[in-house]
């Protein structure tokens, strides 16, 4: 079927585009009218607040196609960048400063920092600015160090913040390596068929600790003067902490593997080691082959950090070529916003592209605008061929075809964002920027990676060793990459797009996969975004575009739940909390992201003419800005679920565009 499809693009798009729904925006309007108290009717009011975020996004586009926003986390990967520098020596004044600047923005009242705006102060993120600010100058006895001081003492002092936490103050001699995890050197040895492996551990988790593995084979540590070391900040000074401060079940996998860091420790001071230097040499070797030609290693701040401080290690200077380039890939994630520079932890111009690609077909800008045409061509241009990446070890006879969501990730494509880029260019097959085979193999690519459950990881296939999370440096809970509904969910909506239905393979098994999945409450845990209502949302318009039946129980018992969470205002929000109490899924302020998310869930089922989303809709015409774009403070983004959150800054504008433009299509402007 796909091979017919292929050979006559003219079919696919009109098949396609957008779901058979109008280009444009009619100029009468027709269908279900809603007038708000000020005589508008509710489709005016969409129509012109339409126009207005359209307006905004063709303002904002890069001239070569892409559209790139800010990927905003917590002060830690700035305070983290600053310890790098340091660390190797590389102090500038004013850059220094403006680091600093961003950090102390962000301080809470209190005097702590959170892992998200809203958040309460988090003793690991608080322990790592004190620690960045303190290096670049302040002043332990000033308010903003005093006060997080005292909370982090209050927490249990740095020996009870998370490993990694302990790995950056180790290198500068402010934690004691020994107190910290093993991970032997000789691991990175044990070949891919051995049951553990680093390739049993998500591409995230495996790009940060192959060099880690490094630093604490080595140990380096660059001693500092007494006035900037913070000593002050132990609970009990010169005591070694336990490498899990609670109290652990015999029987259980975590207290396993603590014996076996204790046996690795013993054979760490052995005299001889007939691996060790074998394995120094080839983890070198791949840390080198990962890196990228502009730099970067595996699209994220923390395999670059500690790639760079791995090849410091090993005896590299900041001048060697790889360390160079290193840091000016980690330079291309700076923003500098007036007095302060921020990190960020990735950079997202293909997923921005792609999102916003499809917000403004759907909002009913012509298929052949100059705009679309140009990101198009860009996101054409970012398609993986490298045949080397690490999902290659796990489905060897799979041909590339992915996309990344960086501008450079050739090892690390995704499944995510291959998913979204295919949903727009497929809808752009006669236009001749991607080749249909280009297509296919995208396509065939991303089938490749179903899991054996059914579903769908990111990175990788059947990457699901729970156990790996019980390691010790595994205190984040994110050292694999399983199937996800959500990710499931938005294969489906692709699937359906381009002509499967529910009687294909690949969509029983993913339908399984949903079923076994779903909450007792009707809802699916999102692992990309917070949290069920991405969840929910991401697998109701996948099976709604594969064709299954909207009655179904299931599906009906979701949509209630949808339904049912609607704050009084008319939007949807769920906090970030939600991931450590589950109770907490249906409390949230309502967010244009989280609103928009559910109204095309509801919308792609049917429930169109509800009030729901009737109520959903004019939440987000009365939020809107002059300038057509939404505020949101909020998280709404995943990292890793409750240690690493996300503020997506063009999640508040796309997907309420893309809400706004199905809703408009299906009620005034469906042909």
């Amino acid at each position: 079927m796909m091979n017919m499809l292929l050979r006559n693009g003219h079919n696919i798009l009109l098949r396609l585009h957008p779901n058979g729904e109008s280009a444009v925006l009619p100029s009468e309007p027709r269908g279900k009218v809603v007038s708000n108290p000020g005589g508008a009717t509710l489709i005016d009011r969409m129509s012109k607040a339409i126009r207005k975020t359209q307006a905004y996004y063709l303002g904002q586009q890069h001239h070569d196609g892409y559209w790139w926003y800010e990927l905003e986390s917590n002060v830690t990967i700035t305070a983290e960048y600053i310890m790098l520098l340091h660390y190797l020596g590389i102090k500038e004044a004013e850059r220094d400063k403006k680091l600093a600047a961003h950090i102390m923005k962000n301080q809470r009242d209190d005097g702590t920092w959170a892992l998200h705006w809203g958040g309460k102060g988090d003793l690991s993120t608080t322990v790592e600015a004190y620690f960045a600010l303190k290096l670049v100058g302040y002043d332990p006895n000033d308010w903003p160090l005093r006060k997080a001081r005292q909370f982090i003492l209050e927490k249990g002092g740095m020996e009870a913040a998370r490993v990694f936490t302990k790995i950056y103050l180790a290198l500068f001699g402010e934690f004691e390596w020994k107190a910290l995890p093993s991970i032997p050197i000789e691991f990175n040895l044990f070949p891919p068929w051995f049951p553990l492996n680093i390739y049993s551990i998500s591409s995230w988790a495996r790009a940060t600790i192959v060099p880690l593995s490094i630093l604490l084979d080595v140990k380096p540590v660059r001693s500092l003067p007494e006035r900037l070391r913070i000593t002050e900040l132990y609970k009990e000074p010169h005591k070694v902490p336990p490498l899990t401060p609670t109290k652990l079940s015999p029987l259980s996998w975590k207290r396993l593997f603590i014996v076996l860091d204790r046996l690795i420790k013993a054979m760490e001071v052995a005299p001889v080691r007939p691996l060790r230097e074998k394995a120094l040499e080839v983890t070198e070797k791949w840390i080198l082959e990962h890196q990228e030609p502009s730099g970067d290693w595996g699209g994220i701040q923390p395999a670059m950090v500690n790639s760079i401080l791995a090849l410091a290690a090993l005896g590299k200077e900041p001048s060697s070529e790889p360390i160079k380039k290193g840091l000016e890939a980690l330079e291309r994630f700076t923003i500098e916003k007036g007095d302060e520079i921020v990190l960020q932890s990735c950079i997202s111009p293909v997923w921005d592209t792609a999102l916003t690609s499809l917000a403004l077909l759907y909002s009913g800008m012509d298929r052949d605008h100059f705009s679309l045409i140009n990101a198009g061509g860009w996101l054409a241009s970012k398609q993986i061929f490298f045949e080397e990446g690490d999902w290659k070890i796990k489905k060897p006879g799979l041909k590339p075809g992915g996309w990344a969501f960086e501008f450079e990730n050739n090892w690390y494509p995704d499944v995510d964002d291959t998913t979204v880029v295919l949903m727009l260019l497929y809808r752009y097959a006669d236009k001749g920027f991607i080749r249909p085979e280009d297509l296919n193999s995208g396509l065939q690519w991303i089938l490749g990676m179903q899991g054996k459950d059914g579903g769908w990881g990111a990175f990788d296939v059947d990457n699901n060793m729970k156990i790996m999370n019980q390691l010790p440096f595994g205190d984040l809970e994110a050292m694999i990459d399983p199937s996800t509904a959500d990710l499931t969910g938005r294969v489906l909506e692709l699937l359906g797009l381009v002509g499967y239905t529910v009687s294909a393979s690949p969509v029983k098994k993913a339908i399984k996969f949903l079923k076994r999945t779903q909450e007792a409450d009707g809802s699916w845990w999102g692992r990309w975004g917070i949290n069920y209502i991405y969840g929910t949302s991401s697998v109701l318009l996948g099976l709604a575009s594969i064709g299954e039946d909207m009655s179904r129980p299931y599906i009906r018992k979701a949509v209630r739940w949808l339904k049912n969470i609607q704050n009084s205002d008319g939007g949807w929000g769920e906090c970030c909390e939600s991931y450590e109490d589950p109770s907490l899924k249906c409390l949230g302020r309502s967010t244009p992201s989280q609103s928009a998310w559910s109204l095309l869930a509801l919308i792609a089922v049917g429930e169109c003419a509800s009030e729901e989303v009737i109520n959903g809709v004019d939440y987000l015409l009365k939020s809107q800005r002059a300038d057509g774009t939404w505020d949101e403070k909020d998280f709404t983004g995943t990292g890793f679920p409750k240690f690493f959150l996300i503020n997506y800054h063009n999640y508040r504008n796309c997907f309420p565009l893309m809400a706004l433009g199905k809703f408009f299509s299906k009620t005034a402007g469906k042909e």
